[in-house]
């Protein structure tokens, strides 16, 4: 009975702190990007979004328009094999994600105050 009665407390302890945090943290534009590709679209959507004419191109081509783009800036993936982040000036990252059915692939540099979108293809 003893386990049992510790157990509750710590359940009740539990619930109640984990509702503070919720009601702390409700309405506020907080994110915890844990892994790295969280840490990486976090960061280009930290910087202003810039398109070049390839990548303008290439969207009006494949019939991409911006919301998709953002679509897959804010669920897609990171591809750190085809990626060089260490490259300086300029980190390149290629994006890949789903859209409407669509899988979208993006190239992007990303610099200090700028996220440049080099290049976007529909991907297989």
């Amino acid at each position: 009975m003893r386990f049992l009665k510790r157990f509750g407390y710590y359940m009740i302890g539990l619930s109640l702190g984990s509702l503070l945090v919720l009601f702390i943290w409700k309405g506020k534009d907080v994110a915890f990007p844990y892994g790295p590709d969280g840490r990486t679209l976090s960061s280009i959507h930290k910087r202003q979004i810039e398109y070049t004419d390839v990548a303008t191109f290439d969207m009006v081509e494949n019939k991409i328009d911006s919301v998709a783009i953002w679509s897959v800036l804010n669920i897609g993936s990171v591809d750190f094999g085809k990626s060089q982040p260490r490259l300086k000036p300029c980190a390149e990252y290629h994006i890949t994600g789903n859209y409407q059915g669509r899988n979208i692939g993006l190239y992007i540099q990303r610099c200090d105050s700028t996220a440049t979108i080099q290049k976007v293809w529909l991907a297989n």
